[in-house]
């Protein structure tokens, strides 16, 4: 079922009974319109998709409902009844509750505190006990089939995908008439807690917001859609009607090309490896090796938690291993964090797992992100002027086919696609001659993947060396020219470019090898 917006109006939504409703949502940023006309309406018990390329208006949306951002003009309505929420504590209040994608838990509190804010359990008039606020987050995550997680732990020790389950936690808590789900399988590499979750809320008949630029998982989960496009909505489609190929043609505007990626002849045998490790240990690694040359991209495939993170973090001098030894251009080096990484060699230069806290400033300028390992270097003069600044940003944003206009906005500001651009611009600013990037590609739709794939490639084509993870196997069969799987902290396989399927790949993951198979990586 196709349904045009353009005339999504009360009237005809009168006649469909929906938990929430937006008409003719309008949100500007001075001269900069973020949402023309954000039209959705969301059915009691029914798993609806946003979909739409990063910068069409889906975070604006989301934001709107959520009660995060108050909209120019247009009005939604919960249940028949206006409904303008002020803030995010506004909606919840109503029943409406969101998790989104950039986490929003405060760092520094427990798992049980950020569960329950901001009504924390009393122990007398002016104190908050410790003990009921621990007895009713442990009820929490049992609840919600989270018993192994600690209620005391501080969230900012937890994995990231542990993060993001307690955000999808504490939304799931406070949804009682919709749940909005922004990007929620971006941090988690298997969707089956998630989907059992998104089942019982639609089993309660929760209304579920579903936003993903993974089609693949929308189409088990959702039934209908609605496509965002330059800030309006396009069309509502019954998922079972629509193909991928019309999806992508609403979205975009164009139909999809479908290009087969060229097997790699960049790589050389007899050139030395610019980044090699021997025997790495630590943080539940064990004896890893692998060499990366010029002109080489290394995929790194495996499940949530088998070490991955800490095999980066050790590469650029994060984390330092218990055992082993890393080598650059072939002399042994101490790593002690990214600054001495870049400086190492021919440079390391490290795209981090999580954009918000680990990656951009969000109050500054995209341009200022870039530009910020090479401030010293732009100038000979103390002071770098916006003009100068831009300029320097300007050339590695064109890598990542980052438009001219979003330098001067501050990076907070934009799409997470755009963000993403702007981190592996200035990786690329840095000069490094090896790259080290961590789910490259999270969160951002196909459009931005196809950008940041191109500049991966072309810096390898130049003789760049990349490492990177990616929680998605078909990034990794189009990308890699050889793929090493890390299972309970080891190297168990490794694949040459011909062999990098994603069943091999599955099989690998889910340890369906011998100690046999388990071998260095090697050119």
């Amino acid at each position: 079922m196709l349904r045009d917006q353009t005339n999504f109006s009360r009237s005809e939504m009168a006649r469909d009974t929906f938990a929430l409703q937006a008409i003719g949502l309008r949100k500007t940023y001075g001269a900069t319109v973020a949402l023309e006309r954000g039209d959705i309406g969301l059915k009691s018990g029914e798993v609806h998709a946003l979909l739409g390329e990063n910068g069409a208006g889906k975070s604006t949306l989301v934001r709107i409902l959520a009660g995060a951002v108050y909209p120019g003009s247009g009005e939604m309505f919960l249940d028949a009844s206006p409904y303008a929420p002020r803030n995010l504590m506004e909606a919840r209040q109503n029943h409406v509750a969101t998790a989104f994608q950039e986490l929003s838990l405060v760092p520094n509190l427990t798992v049980a505190q950020n569960l329950l804010l901001p009504k924390l359990p009393k122990a007398g008039p002016w104190f908050v006990s410790a003990k009921e606020t621990k007895r009713a987050g442990e009820k929490i995550l049992a609840r919600h089939g989270l018993n192994r997680i600690d209620p005391q732990a501080e969230i900012s020790k937890l994995p990231l995908a542990d993060r993001q389950r307690i955000e999808i936690t504490r939304a799931l808590e406070n949804a009682g008439r919709v749940l909005i789900l922004d990007e929620p399988t971006a941090s988690l590499a298997e969707t089956d807690w998630l989907f059992e979750r998104i089942s019982l809320a639609r089993d309660q008949n929760v209304a579920v917001l579903y936003i993903s630029h993974r089609l693949a998982e929308v189409r088990e989960i959702c039934s209908e859609a609605t496509v965002l496009r330059n800030g309006s909505a396009i069309a509502s489609v019954g998922l079972a009607e629509a193909t991928d190929s019309d999806i992508f043609e609403m979205m975009v505007g164009r139909k999809a090309a479908h290009e087969k990626t060229p097997r790699s002849t960049r790589a050389s045998n007899d050139r030395t490896a610019r980044l090699a490790v021997k025997k790495l240990g630590g943080h539940n690694l064990h004896n890893i090796g692998f060499e990366l040359r010029p002109g080489e991209i290394l995929g790194v495939a495996a499940l949530e938690g088998q070490g991955q993170q800490w095999l980066f973090k050790m590469l650029v001098g994060l984390e330092q291993p218990t055992e082993g030894q890393i080598y650059v251009d072939d002399h042994p080096v101490k790593l002690v964090g990214p600054r001495n990484a870049l400086k190492t060699g021919s440079g390391i230069a490290y795209l981090p797992e999580e954009r918000k806290t680990e990656g951009i400033l969000g109050g500054l300028s995209a341009a200022t992100n870039i530009v910020l390992p090479v401030l010293g270097s732009a100038s000979r003069s103390p002071l770098i002027s916006p003009k100068l600044e831009t300029d320097v940003a300007q050339s590695s944003a064109d890598k990542v086919e980052m438009s001219t206009r979003y330098l001067n906005f501050a990076i907070g500001d934009l799409s997470g696609g755009n963000q993403q651009k702007a981190l592996i611009a200035r990786t690329l600013a840095t000069g490094a001659k090896t790259l080290l990037l961590f789910d490259p590609s999270r969160g951002v739709d196909v459009g931005t993947k196809q950008s940041i794939y191109t500049a991966i490639r072309n810096f390898a084509d130049k003789g760049g060396s990349v490492l990177f993870y990616s929680s998605e196997l078909p990034e990794i069969v189009q990308l890699a020219d050889r793929c090493m799987v890390i299972y309970g902290g080891q190297v168990v396989r490794s694949f040459a470019r011909e062999d990098i399927t994603e069943q091999n790949l599955v099989a690998a993951m889910l340890g369906h090898v011998t100690s046999e198979n388990s071998t260095e990586v090697k050119a």
